[in-house]
């Protein structure tokens, strides 16, 4: 197997004894390849970083606060913007520490942390999406049973499931992985810890692990991804044959949002998971990577407000509120 490439000084591992070691030690290698480039990409990333938790706190604050925003869609919306700021703590502060401080190692016990959150919450963010889809397919479809069918328990049990469902995925193959024995130069080119860079430290056979990790992303990628394209075929079905135009781009704008989100999100995981080994240099792989990493999670909470009515209307009222109360402080 190929060993990982390393920069020039980056300290190697001690040679495996029996294939059983593992280093102290990992080391991302982010950006490597533009080192003069580092300061600027540290600068644009914590700027991107402080945009995507200040919008998605708005999210959660203005959908948790606002009796206007206590509809079923606003619960998942708000789960959603959870899921982008866990999401967004566990990969930002590694990278920007990777750019400022580069060859500083992280454990393999810090490593398989951040892969477990990673799985976790890529995986909870597929099963959100699926869910926001379902509940608009319910609203449209089936409009006069929606507040039967959705009700405030089941909304609450379906965010719970979403949470906990990459749990026992992710946990199975992070300590799978981990078990393996590493050896070679202990760089990990990418700048954060994932099954795909982690695989090439590894210096026995994955191909069992592998086909398990391929069907896995399926099963957790594509199902749910086949499943909001159902909702959406059957919600554009029920449009097209609504009599009023009003109505058709009434119903139209409120899945919007949510389908600019799904094509983001599914558009780079797809993307970086479901493509041919060799398709992407892995200089290539951190670039797509960016995508559903920073950009995607700051980009979700302008979506919203921007082309949501009753987001912009909630935001409207906090910050009327905020100027009316100042004076009287």
């Amino acid at each position: 197997m190929p060993t990982a490439w390393a920069p020039p000084g980056a300290p190697e591992a001690p040679p495996c004894a029996n294939q059983s070691c593992a280093p102290s030690e990992l080391v991302l290698l982010g950006f490597a390849h533009v080192p003069a480039l580092r300061p600027l990409l540290a600068t644009l990333f914590l700027a991107m970083f402080l945009l995507t938790l200040l919008g998605n706190a708005l999210i959660v604050l203005l959908t948790a606060l606002d009796p206007a925003l206590r509809a079923p869609m606003y619960l998942f919306l708000r789960h959603l913007a959870l899921v982008e700021m866990c999401f967004s703590l566990d990969i930002v502060p590694r990278l920007l520490l990777t750019l400022l401080r580069p060859g500083r190692g992280v454990s393999p016990a810090g490593c398989a942390l951040q892969l477990l959150l990673v799985l976790s919450c890529v995986t909870s963010e597929c099963f959100l999406l699926t869910t926001m889809a379902w509940d608009r397919y319910v609203a449209i479809c089936r409009p006069l049973r929606y507040g039967a069918i959705v009700s405030p328990r089941l909304c609450h049990l379906l965010a719970a499931t979403c949470w906990l469902a990459g749990v026992p995925v992710s946990l199975v193959f992070t300590v799978w992985l981990f078990r393996f024995p590493f050896c070679g130069p202990r760089g990990i080119r990418h700048f954060f810890c994932d099954i795909a860079p982690l695989l090439s430290l590894v210096c026995a056979d994955t191909r069992v692990f592998e086909a398990h990790v391929l069907a896995a992303t399926v099963l957790v990628i594509m199902v749910p991804f086949c499943l909001i394209a159902a909702s959406y075929t059957k919600i554009l079905a029920t449009v097209l044959r609504m009599p009023s135009a009003r109505g058709r781009h009434k119903a139209l704008s409120t899945c919007a949002s949510h389908f600019v989100v799904v094509l983001l999100f599914y558009g780079t995981t797809g993307v970086i998971h479901l493509q041919p080994k060799a398709s992407y240099s892995p200089e290539s792989k951190q670039v797509v990577s960016l995508s559903y990493t920073l950009v995607t999670p700051m980009l979700n909470p302008l979506i919203y407000s921007l082309r949501n009515k009753e987001v912009r209307a909630a935001l409207g009222r906090v910050c009327c509120h905020g100027q009316e109360s100042g004076p009287h402080e």
